[in-house]
């Protein structure tokens, strides 16, 4: 099923060209006309380093809190920072850039000023998206724009078709997350410049690989925020969040509230070509406005890409699936939403997790197969989410066995594949790609990366004491973790190897070449089998044959696939015991793929089929094609 509102983008000219942020740092003529909204201040003064030496200019009060003024004289590369009622220089909340860091003045740019070579590029195609997530510090020995572009080839010829960048916007320090992030417009200066950001999305489009970004509007960082020096205006006094006050989407005085966080889309999608966002948690956008922020951010953003197919995605611990539906059908537009449930499930099933979030998940193969299916398990369909229906395209729901916070919110950053043998991942990982779903991968899954991903930062040492001290206290309720002492083993984020015992060998996918064979495989079949190219939930069973093993099966017109994910010892089944059409046990079936094969490191031992039963041998899963 295509989203409505994702398809009028076709009937538009494209925008990019032409939008403008509110406020910020606007070059014009032979200066700069620099704005501001700044309601706390009676006065504003823009301190420029740039052209003639240092220049303090007053800035012109408009209406409804804004100031303005035009500085000739100055152009790229200028310094400046504005200074409220004679208060110290700050840098500007529409920052394009922060060569000095959080503190630092901010300096001018010229959007305009890179030379695209992606002019042919039309976006993605929102079904047949695979993802993969990635850290940009991590993922590259160097950690920056420029490193990754070297490895855009071999994700490409891995089978992915987009990255998704976690955050990019400038956080303190050299190293963190990204959702530590208060200068929005700014890519994080540790990563490298605003242009290196560009050169990488440009090299991606030529590679034939979109570009998603992770964004983060549901709260600030706590190092180098002076949005409420500005305007207190930007927290609310109404609605709290987990991470504090939220941001007044919907009270007195939010229009330019709600208008930053609509500019800082718009600023990725029109000045860097990115190709869609996934939202940070949405539950915590607290809005009770007729329309949502989500909604409205969503359909600006839409008309900025203009004929360019762009895609969005929530993360909303409510799982609310109608963040995902078109506005006439009562939704907010979006694409998908992360839906968490089946990899919960998935990871209760493989290592008996119960603890904390875990506690409500069964880890059962009807769980899992309800997944499947439905795109949630009974555990959303129980805590009173919108029921999934049909206008629900598998499209929109974002599976995964391993994402960032999966694994970096765990003590050790241990992924899956750390607490599992190899033969039992390699099932999971089959069963992942075979779903109709969005899958997406996390950096270096797809050669069982030996690195973990740990939680880091880079804070001033008062505030680091506390973000380590925080960091080992929220796994008090994680098992073992309830000894104080062991609490202390726990990596401690402020420190450098924390950052370092993160960074991926990409050298592995050599050294594991099974299993990154395995999943090359299974995308290039994703990519191209006449049935598995085509994602629909309503052509698609996925049964619970028996508490160690799934069958999916998957059709296209006289087309069928089959999936056996057996999980546990080897089994003989009775075909007809999960056949959902009437001549599929009888008819010939053809063996695709097995994770038992040598080429993926398997046992060597071959499925069989033998009338209308089949040999499964243990931890294995098999894919056949079958002709009715």
């Amino acid at each position: 099923m295509t989203n409505t509102n994702q398809r009028t983008n076709a009937s538009r000219r494209t925008n990019i060209s032409t939008w403008k942020p509110a406020f910020g740092a606007e070059l014009e003529g032979d200066g700069v006309r620099f704005s501001v909204w700044a309601p706390n201040a009676s006065q504003v003064e823009v301190v420029v380093d740039g052209g003639s030496g240092r220049r303090i200019v007053t800035l012109n009060p408009l209406d409804d809190g804004r100031f303005e003024t035009y500085v000739p004289g100055v152009g790229v590369g200028t310094r400046y920072a504005f200074a409220l009622d004679g208060g110290d220089p700050r840098p500007d909340p529409y920052s394009r850039s922060q060569p000095d860091g959080v503190h630092g003045p901010s300096q001018v740019v010229d959007p305009a000023a890179y030379a695209w070579g992606d002019a042919a590029w039309r976006g993605p195609d929102p079904e047949r998206l695979v993802i993969y997530e990635l850290h940009i510090g991590t993922m590259t020995p160097r950690g920056t724009f420029l490193t990754l572009i070297g490895e855009l080839d071999e994700l490409k010829r891995l089978g992915v078709t987009a990255i998704e960048l976690m955050p990019v916007a400038q956080c303190p320090g050299e190293r963190n997350w990204g959702y530590d992030g208060v200068d929005l417009f700014a890519p994080f200066n540790a990563y490298g410049s605003p242009d290196d950001l560009r050169r990488l999305v440009d090299a991606a489009h030529g590679a034939g690989l979109a570009v998603i970004l992770d964004v983060v509007y549901n709260h600030l960082g706590p190092e180098g925020n002076y949005l409420e020096v500005y305007a207190s205006q930007y927290f609310s006094d109404r609605h709290e969040t987990d991470w504090g006050a939220g941001l007044n989407w919907d009270g007195p005085d939010s229009t330019w509230v709600r208008q930053f966080a609509i500019d800082n889309a718009c600023h990725w999608i029109a000045e860097y070509h990115i190709d869609g966002l996934r939202l940070d948690a949405t539950h915590a956008l607290i809005d009770d406005s007729p329309i949502h922020l989500a909604q409205e951010l969503t359909a600006r953003a839409r008309e900025v890409a203009g004929e360019r197919t762009i895609v969005l995605f929530a993360e909303d611990g409510r799982h609310e699936i109608s963040r995902a539906r078109a506005t006439e059908h009562g939704g907010e537009g979006l694409d998908g939403i992360w839906a968490d449930d089946y990899h919960h499930e998935v990871r209760v099933m493989l290592t008996n997790a119960h603890e904390n979030y875990y506690i409500d998940y069964t880890g059962s193969t009807v769980s899992i197969a309800d997944a499947i299916e439905g795109g949630f398990s009974p555990v959303t369909a129980g805590k009173g989410a919108t029921p999934v229906d049909a206008r629900d395209p598998a499209s929109a729901f974002v599976f995964c066995i391993q994402n960032h916070d999966q694994v970096g919110n765990r003590p050790f950053g241990d992924r899956i594949h750390h607490e599992i043998n190899a033969e039992r991942y390699a099932v999971a990982s089959t069963l992942l790609l075979f779903a109709p779903e969005t899958p997406l991968l996390f950096m270096g899954q797809e050669f069982a990366a030996s690195t973990p991903f740990l939680y880091f930062t880079d804070h001033p040492e008062e505030l680091g004491r506390l973000v380590t001290d925080g960091r080992r206290q929220e796994f008090a309720g994680f098992g073992a973790y309830h000894d104080p002492v062991l609490r202390e083993t726990i990596p401690d984020p402020q420190a450098e190897v924390t950052f370092v015992a993160s960074r991926l060998k990409l050298e592995e996918r050599q050294r594991n070449a099974g299993i990154y064979r395995l999943y090359t495989d299974l995308l290039g079949l994703r990519a191209t089998d006449p049935v598995l190219s085509r994602h629909d939930r309503a052509t698609t069973r996925a049964i619970a044959v028996t508490s160690q093993l799934i069958a999916v099966h998957r059709w296209h017109g006289s087309e069928h696939r089959v999936l056996l994910a057996n999980f546990g010892g080897e089994i003989v089944i009775d075909l007809d015991e999960f056949a959902t059409q009437g001549d599929l046990a009888i008819s010939p079936w053809n063996l695709l793929l097995s994770t038992s094969q040598a080429e993926y490191d398997g046992s060597g031992d071959v499925p069989m089929r033998a009338g209308t039963s089949a040999t499964l041998p243990a931890r294995t899963a098999a894919i056949w094609g079958i002709d009715v």
